[in-house]
């Protein structure tokens, strides 16, 4: 199951047999089954997620109850609510298997250990993180200044392969438009 996390990082960092070992040691391999939940919205925030094999959504629900779907997650991504792992507070989001999934998780304590043992690995988690921030920070400029059509077509020509796997009605609610919406968009 390391075998795809060690391709991952080597994309961003080199890494000798050693070095891997060194990574790997620092993971736990978990498997989950299609509805299952990794995180609950309320609860401590244990890992942060790498998804070997399977689809993820991370949904937050407002005061109201309404869900919102802030993000997905297939294989060779990262997923958490980040800012409840990293504060280690209560999770404000719920992260849901749409597919049975396979994860590596490194806890906070050992994410730390880790950085602290290869700094590569640091510079690689580093990178990992401007991308994400660039990402979000896309999608919020999408939000505000295009329609709905034009949200559609970014998500298609950005995440191709996600938006086959995702069911219609999950992806109507990431773009916030309802499942008719996007079945005239989807035509």
């Amino acid at each position: 199951m390391s075998d795809p996390l060690r391709i991952h990082i080597e994309k961003v960092v080199p890494l000798t047999d050693e070095e891997f070992a060194i990574v790997a040691s620092y993971f736990i391999g978990k498997k989950y089954k299609k509805y299952q939940f990794l995180i609950q919205e309320g609860e401590p925030v244990t890992y942060h997620y790498f998804v070997v094999k399977g689809l993820l959504k991370l949904v937050y629900t407002d005061d109201t109850g309404k869900s919102h779907i802030v993000g997905f997650a297939m294989e060779d991504w990262w997923e958490s609510d980040f800012q409840a792992f990293y504060t280690q507070k209560k999770a404000t989001m719920s992260l849901e298997c749409i597919e049975d999934t396979e994860v590596l998780c490194v806890s906070l304590e050992n994410y730390r250990k880790l950085c602290n043992e290869l700094p590569k690995i640091e510079r690689f988690f580093l990178e990992k993180a401007y991308f994400g921030f660039i990402a979000a920070q896309q999608r919020i400029i999408s939000m505000m200044t295009s329609g709905t059509k034009e949200r559609y077509n970014q998500l298609l020509q950005q995440y191709p392969l996600l938006v086959q796997r995702v069911p219609k009605s999950l992806l109507a609610a990431y773009l916030g438009v309802s499942r008719e919406t996007l079945s005239r968009l989807s035509r």
